[in-house]
Formats: structure tokens, sequence, C-alpha cells
């Protein structure tokens, strides 16, 4: 995580596993212009950004924040102030193409769905580990 820009906090536990999570004020600056996943990624026939989100956490070892978990952190102090962030995203939804990312604005946290195809300067993705 801390490679990429992470600062890691502990998010709480599930489970009897401890969360550990992306805490960064923004997303990571090494996370960003990314589209979601692999297969997004393939969908592009220019302009592909220099990789995905759910690849570059699999080659971490790490996943992807569920919605709860960015809720959960946003709990604890606000977060995505200027960025946003990839989520993980319901086989529903992505099996229409679509993904689901979150920001804080207006103090207040919004989900928002896009193309997986997309990918933005300042949209990143926050990572969970589990111990």
């Amino acid at each position: 995580m801390e490679a990429s820009g992470g600062e890691p906090c502990v998010l709480g536990t599930e489970a009897g596993r401890i969360l550990i999570a992306d805490g960064s004020t923004e997303s990571p600056a090494g996370r960003r212009s990314l589209c979601y996943d692999h297969a997004a990624w393939e969908a592009r026939k220019a302009n592909r950004p220099a990789g995905n989100a759910l690849s570059m956490a699999e080659n971490m070892g790490v996943r992807l924040m569920t919605e709860a978990e960015y809720f959960r952190l946003q709990a604890l102090r606000p977060v995505d102030l200027k960025t946003s962030s990839w989520l993980a995203t319901e086989p529903e939804v992505r099996q229409k193409g679509g993904a689901i990312f979150g920001d804080h604005r207006f103090g207040r946290t919004f989900i928002y769905h896009n193309g997986a195809d997309s990918y933005y300067a300042a949209r990143g993705f926050r990572s969970v580990l589990e111990i």
C-alpha cells in the first residue's frame, strides 16, 4: 500500500480478521488513471490507460474497498476531497458495463457510477488488506 502512496490504517475487525485500509486523504497517487478491471481495459481500443484497478490490487495482494467499508472509512475522517476512488462493484452492475466509485464533497460522501472503461487523472482506488 505504502509504495503506491497509500497510508495504512486500521479500519476495524470483521469475522475475526483485522481490516487494514488506505487512509490517505486523497486516492493514492501511484494508483490513479486506471480503468476498473482487465475486461474494461481490453474493451478500450484507443487511449488505453496504463492498467486497471482490479489487476493492480491483485498484484499488490489486496482487494478493492467495498462501498460499506468506504462509508466506514469516511466516518473516521473525510477522504477523497479532491479525488475519487473505484470501489468493489456488484456483478450485476459490472455485467452492464458499469462500476462504482466514491468521493467526499459538500460535507457528505457520494457513491456514483461510471463506465468501467473510463479513467481519470484524479480517480484511483482504495484497497483493503485482511489479516
